[in-house]
């Protein structure tokens, strides 16, 4: 019978039966299985990818620094600039060597910018969009055109950043930017399936007690009330998706013995648990005005002083909304195409959830490339 077969055994130089040769195969193959489990565990930073790219930092603006990332072949005038959302590290935008947001612009002829915010904390509490979209971001924007001698940009915001870019946008309807990308912004949070009804109930509730409205709405809440350090916005992230987070962490002791799943999973980890704090202001304008209150759902919100119009944007726009997207559904996404002014709008869904869009192995193979083309079709070849 076939178990009686003699096999030669590397290992001792011996003649043994198959049988046995089979079961040492499985040994050897779970003790593998532990080993890498336990790195997994308590030694995951060395199995982390990302931002291996290198980069230059080119402008410093308080905390906020620009990253820029040089076209080894370049074939556009106009810079892509990246500006990443609050919380999030920038490891998203270069997140592994085979499959970095970054190197792939790079590598398609364009020089990249990234605009990265640094780490805040307590003392920041006071920072709010009006901080962003009415001094960093122009700030930096200025800058990059000196360094890359283009007077106009392709800006790109996803999440949060969205939201920034589209209200840098329509508040100083700068000529200087050419094509504009937003992806996974909320812009009718009402209608972001149940985050999105749950804000809504909320509001309706808050609306019947005027005096606590007054209280939420007029800005006079202590910023250090709603100041949230980056563990719990972290810890946030987690609980808004539990099953896509139960699931990543099911596919990993079901892939021990992949070493792709082992990195990737120990790099998104790394990603995951290291966010930064939100300021109290500027969950004040995302929380209580973008979500609870929904004014963007009818073109318009008003900052401080600053009644800020969508139909000012007038320049090229791609919206994008992840197809499994639970944070910000298509649905909350999509009337972004209606309410501005540009006459060259593009609106696609992308695979992936709120983290898979901007960097899950199908939006890669899929979307980037599309994007790509949008982008080299609204660009100047040198």
């Amino acid at each position: 019978m076939h178990k009686y077969r003699l096999h030669f055994d590397q290992s001792t130089h011996m003649l043994v039966p198959a049988a046995m040769i089979q079961v040492k195969n499985k040994i050897a193959k779970q003790k593998s299985k532990l080993k890498n489990l336990s790195t997994s565990l308590f030694n995951s930073k060395s199995l982390v990818l990302s931002q291996t790219t290198p980069y230059e930092i080119i402008a410093e603006y308080k905390q906020t620094r620009v990253r820029y990332y040089a076209s080894p072949d370049k074939q556009f005038k106009e810079p892509l600039v990246f500006v990443a959302p609050l919380a999030i590290n920038m490891a998203i935008y270069d997140l592994y060597p085979y499959r970095s947001l970054v190197k792939h612009f790079q590598n398609s002829g364009f020089d990249v910018y990234l605009v990265e915010w640094g780490q805040y904390n307590y003392k920041d509490r006071f920072l709010n969009f009006m901080s962003f979209i009415d001094d960093a971001i122009p700030h930096c924007i200025e800058q990059i055109r000196q360094h890359s001698n283009s007077d106009e940009i392709s800006l790109h915001g996803w999440s949060m950043s969205g939201v920034f870019v589209m209200l840098y946008c329509a508040l100083h309807k700068p000529n200087q930017v050419k094509n504009l990308i937003v992806l996974g912004s909320p812009v009718d949070s009402h209608a972001s399936g149940r985050t999105g009804k749950l804000f809504q109930k909320a509001n309706q509730l808050i609306a019947k007690n005027k005096a606590l409205q007054n209280k939420i709405y007029s800005e006079t809440l202590p910023k250090s009330l709603i100041h949230t350090p980056g563990l719990l916005n972290a810890f946030g992230f987690k609980i808004i998706d539990p099953l896509g987070w139960i699931q990543s962490q099911k596919q990993l002791l079901l892939n021990l013995d992949n070493p792709e799943i082992l990195y990737e999973h120990a790099t998104m980890g790394h990603f995951l648990n290291r966010m930064i704090d939100y300021p109290g202001g500027i969950n004040q304008d995302m929380i209580f005005n973008v979500w609870l209150q929904n004014p963007l759902k009818n073109g318009v919100i008003q900052l401080q002083d600053k009644n800020i119009e969508l139909k000012n944007i007038e320049c090229s726009l791609l919206v994008g909304a992840g197809r499994s997207d639970q944070i910000v559904s298509e649905d909350a996404v999509k009337p972004l195409i209606e309410l501005t002014n540009s006459q060259d709008v593009t609106f696609t869904l992308i695979p992936g959830g709120h983290l898979g869009l901007m960097s899950s192995r199908a939006s890669a193979n899929e979307f980037w490339p599309f994007m790509t083309t949008w982008l080299k079709h609204r660009s100047s070849r040198i």
